[in-house]
């Protein structure tokens, strides 16, 4: 079983939606039985609120739905419980260096690294482009995957 959080400041925008983005290529790949996927924020400013509201229409148009999912603050244990602790920009990666302490096992990146070209995904809640998030996220989860399935014996994904 491979665990995957997803981290940003306030869990209601960049890492709920990779985290459904990813479930759901997972799920078209048939590979959804081989993953816990998750995400969580650095800060407690969201925490219980909903996933925000253009998250959520980006992902309806695309057929994917963030029922139930509510705004959750990480803690120093999920560097144990996952495997990838993925953060959205360089800001969430000091914070969850903040919250776990050292990274020994190297499970802390950031999610473009995986797209091969590093740098930080834009926060739309200041941007207002969700549109142009959710092509960074997709290139970032599909990277992922694809690295995911390399180390894994996979083969190659569709």
């Amino acid at each position: 079983m491979i665990k995957i959080l997803f981290i940003c400041h306030g869990n209601i925008c960049r890492s709920p939606m990779a985290e459904f983005v990813l479930k759901d290529i997972v799920r078209k790949q048939g590979l959804a039985d081989e993953f816990v996927i998750a995400s969580a924020a650095t800060s407690t400013e969201e925490i219980g609120n909903p996933v925000h509201r253009g998250t959520r229409e980006v992902l309806r148009r695309l057929g994917i739905s963030t029922a139930g999912k509510y705004a959750v603050q990480m803690t120093k244990k999920d560097y144990e419980n996952y495997d990838y602790l993925i953060g959205m920009d360089r800001w969430n990666i000091r914070n969850i260096e903040r919250i776990v302490g050292q990274d020994p096992e190297h499970k802390i990146r950031l999610l473009l690294e995986f797209a091969g070209r590093g740098g930080d995904i834009a926060d739309p809640w200041y941007t207002g482009d969700f549109e142009k998030t959710y092509q960074d996220i997709l290139e970032g989860c599909q990277g992922l995957l694809k690295t995911i399935a390399k180390e894994q014996g996979w083969g190659k994904l569709v």
